[in-house]
């Protein structure tokens, strides 16, 4: 009897998807959490369907899978889950959202006397034409089964294509919200859920973030109003792995994510807790990237990169994260060592 209730526990394991991928906070010197692991699809599968069960979102598995067919993976063969990541630079507190990787990260209060988590989910984000805008705002509301007022921008869009949409969409499965949203001082923009889950992990949105039904309900509970948000671009990111040097690379966006002037506007008129960054990160090459976080995460450490191990990974772009350098000891340490 035992051993059956271990055996169906296990299936529902397998079958059930992964809420969140939540790893303790790792001691200083260290930068990457988690590990890559390879397991075996089944007849019935999908990438998007294994993504979903793994807490990966869609550009996770096409770009760790190249060569495996999306819609008809195959029974059998053999999909390499990326679930080791660089932590994203910065302050390790609230919110950050990394549109480069199209992944979240959330970094709760420690309570006292227990240990630091982070938590990661992927997500979508705005399309070429509706882009989610970089800065730092703060969650300044929570809403359960939320009604969505679409925008007269968005009702325009679906009227020209001939899918006109009410004023106001009420809660249920109908509703592109979801069950759940998570209000910025960004004005317009939410972190939600979706009817549509099968578009986690891309560029679809509206300029709103995105999150797996299962996903958003589960930081909405852990989560409170004013907690910090920090939207990033960081398609490189590089840092420590005890004495090694880790990176980890994704694409970069086809183009940039500025926060529009009439943004702006609404928000000198709300006066929104926001900073706007004033760099556009797409116009830089990646190896420039690289350059950079190299200097942010040597700047207290010393390291050395191997450039041909670099050059390789940035070609590759799959957002698995590798070993490309090292620590260095200073004389003065390695005198006092002998």
């Amino acid at each position: 009897m035992r051993k059956g209730i271990l055996h169906l526990a296990a299936l529902l394991l397998a079958i059930s998807p992964v809420y969140a991928e939540v790893f303790e906070l790792p001691p200083e010197g260290y930068d990457v959490i988690g590990s890559v692991a390879t397991i075996s699809a089944r007849y019935e599968d999908t990438l998007v369907d294994i993504a979903r069960r793994h807490g990966l979102g869609y550009y996770d598995l096409v770009h760790a899978n190249p060569d495996v067919d999306v819609w008809l993976p195959g029974e059998g063969t053999e999909i390499v889950l990326p679930s080791r990541f660089v932590l994203p630079p910065g302050p390790r507190t609230g919110l950050v959202l990394n549109l480069a990787e199209y992944r979240m990260y959330y970094f709760p209060e420690a309570e006292e006397g227990r240990p630091a988590y982070v938590y990661t989910y992927p997500m979508s984000i705005g399309r070429m034409d509706w882009e989610t805008p970089l800065g730092n705002t703060k969650i300044v509301a929570m809403a359960k089964n939320p009604a969505w007022y679409p925008p007269q921008s968005v009702r325009d869009e679906h009227a020209a294509e001939g899918d006109p949409l009410p004023r106001v969409v009420k809660p249920g499965p109908q509703n592109p919200l979801g069950t759940r949203a998570l209000r910025l001082g960004l004005p317009g923009y939410l972190i939600h859920g979706t009817n549509r889950p099968a578009g986690v992990g891309m560029r679809v949105s509206h300029g709103c973030v995105r999150m797996f039904p299962e996903d958003i309900e589960f930081l909405f509970d852990r989560i409170r109003v004013n907690t910090p948000v920090r939207i990033i671009n960081v398609p490189v990111k590089i840092g420590w792995d005890g004495e090694a040097l880790v990176a980890e690379v994704h694409p970069l966006l086809e183009s940039p994510q500025p926060l529009l002037e009439e943004s702006l506007e609404h928000i000198e008129q709300l006066d929104a807790d926001v900073e706007v960054p004033d760099l556009d990160p797409n116009s830089k090459e990646p190896l420039t990237h690289v350059t950079e976080q190299f200097i942010a995460v040597t700047a207290v450490r010393a390291g050395r990169l191997e450039w041909d191990r670099v050059e390789a990974l940035v070609e590759r772009a799959d957002g698995i994260p590798e070993a490309v350098g090292s620590g260095i000891k200073n004389a003065a340490t390695s005198a006092a060592s002998k």
